[in-house]
């Protein structure tokens, strides 16, 4: 780490950015030269100004053009749309992108990453769900790094360190349950967002927060880890661990398990990310023991939380099922929000869409993208009234 790390953060103003931006504070050595934001320019100034990055994106081009005045006495350059997002993604020097965008805007700028050659540290499940087939395949071409920067992936990949991968007997994928662990569907009916919101562990995003409380979350990583170790839907295994304290585990060929423990703290494995192979010192985020004198495990419901399930068949079918199950959840999630869907239509929702779906394998970007356009108006025309 003796040399500069530059690098580029695709969604600098949410939960997996702004911990980001506070690794880059504890380590000079990092350089940011771009980064982007949806539509918050409040934060997204305060980041610039702070970083000095060379670029910055604003997708929503209104605000764009409003933080290009706020900017102007800097130099920064401001872009705005899909285009600078991409931009961002392939700035020039920069070694490493830092994809923590939310949802399926995260496969485009990922896919141009790789072919300018950067390393990707991966916060952006939906890219692999959608199109793992493509990037796993580019990022091989391209000779660069892809880093897995959710907990569980990060937690698994550090599992892995020094054995093969051909000695894997399965992996063990943790969850928490979220905050309606325990409860039968008849129990969910009147759930509303803020109840969804109220996760007992994490600090994240909306939408990955009501996805966690569903166990769609899950069901993504199910379908991101299969993809990044080259492990069958099959050979995945999840956990509820309400503790939250072992992030995931790899179980060898001998039945050894090696698991990889620690806070609930997104930045460890962000800046194991950043640092792969080193690992730097870190402060405030030592695992006391003593507090945890017990750690518990147990079966996820399938049958109340079935969009796990639901997950696991999109994940071996493959093709364009998943980006089915993506898509339709984002939709649904968002009418969920919006107080325009009930708590338990959002997987079934996802369920029906993906019954209505005709499904395509080894698709195109072009064909991802389509069928992500059907899966979201299929949620919209058929929603609860």
């Amino acid at each position: 780490m003796e040399n500069e790390h530059k690098i580029s953060i695709l969604g600098s103003t949410g939960s997996i950015g702004t911990q980001t931006l506070e690794v880059v504070r504890a380590y000079p050595n990092f350089k940011v030269m771009a980064m982007s934001a949806n539509s918050n320019i409040e934060l997204l100034e305060k980041q610039a100004r702070e970083f000095s990055p060379k670029l910055v994106c604003v997708v929503n081009e209104e605000k764009a053009n409003e933080l290009k005045i706020k900017l102007s006495d800097t130099g920064i350059k401001v872009v705005s749309g899909k285009g600078g997002l991409i931009e961002a993604a392939v700035y020039d020097d920069v070694k490493t992108v830092v994809t923590a965008v939310v949802g399926i805007s995260g496969l485009a700028p990922t896919i141009e990453a790789i072919k300018a050659g950067k390393n990707i540290a991966l916060a952006n499940k939906e890219t692999l769900v959608t199109g793992g087939h493509i990037v796993t395949k580019l990022a091989k071409e391209y000779g660069v790094s892809l880093l897995p920067v959710d907990s569980e992936h990060s937690a698994i990949f550090q599992s892995m360190q020094g054995f093969s991968h051909s000695q894997i007997n399965r992996i063990l994928l943790t969850a928490s349950g979220g905050p309606f662990y325990g409860k039968k569907r008849d129990e969910l009916l009147n759930i509303t967002p803020a109840d969804a919101l109220k996760h007992p562990n994490w600090d994240m995003g909306a939408k990955v927060t009501v996805d966690s409380s569903t166990l769609v979350n899950k069901g993504l990583e199910v379908i991101e880890a299969k993809w990044l170790f080259d492990i069958p839907v099959d050979k995945i295994k999840v956990l509820i661990h309400r503790e939250s304290i072992i992030h995931s585990m790899v179980e060898y060929a001998d039945n050894g398990v090696i698991a990889q423990l620690g806070v609930p703290d997104m930045k460890l494995p962000i800046q194991y990310a950043l640092t792969y192979p080193d690992r730097l010192k870190m402060t405030d985020n030592a695992l006391d023991f003593t507090k945890y004198s017990k750690l518990t495990f147990d079966e996820p419901d399938e049958d109340t939380f079935f969009a796990l399930r639901l997950a696991k068949e999109a994940g071996i079918s493959g093709g364009t099922l998943p980006t089915v199950f993506n898509s339709a959840d984002e939709a649904a999630v968002s009418l969920f929000l919006g107080g325009k869907l009930s708590y338990p239509g959002i997987s079934d929702m996802i369920a029906r869409a993906m019954s209505a779906h005709k499904n395509t394998d080894d698709p195109t970007l072009d064909q991802i993208l389509e069928t992500d356009r059907w899966a979201r108006e299929f949620v919209v025309s058929n929603m609860e009234r």
